[in-house]
């Protein structure tokens, strides 16, 4: 709806009472989308290496299997599960900037990224570098 919204001259308010609308007339039923459809393009957007986008997409998976995904935001998802992928490839990417080609907030992939550490029992070293 963000990106519809977006790129068309119509709120996100009416676009969503226009998109309801059509679902109840059509009696359709409409799936949620899975995070996995995500983290392709952001990672590609973040130009993160294919092993982390690989990497995320497992995580994503394993969430979604013991059954942590639900209920939450695809987008938030992807870009928590990108964020623990890059951490622990030694990337640096902030959450900043993944949280900006998300379009979501910085909070968002901080409070994704600490359910997927905590429920998935990830061990994410500190990226030090020594400059001596």
């Amino acid at each position: 709806m963000d990106e519809f919204a977006k790129n068309s001259r119509i709120e996100k308010r009416e676009l969503g009472k226009s998109y309801r609308l059509i679902l109840r007339q059509l009696n359709l039923k409409i799936t949620s989308i899975s995070p996995n459809r995500f983290v392709a393009r952001f990672a590609n957007d973040l130009k993160v290496s294919q092993q982390s986008q690989l990497k995320a997409m497992k995580i994503l998976n394993v969430a979604r299997r013991i059954g942590i995904t639900s209920g939450k935001d695809p987008c938030g998802l992807a870009a928590a599960s990108i964020y623990v992928a890059v951490l622990s490839n030694g990337e640096k990417k902030t959450q900043k900037e993944i949280a900006r080609v998300a379009n979501i907030t910085e909070v968002t992939v901080r409070n994704r990224y600490k359910e997927l550490v905590g429920k998935l029992n990830l061990r994410i070293e500190p990226l030090i570098t020594n400059k001596f």
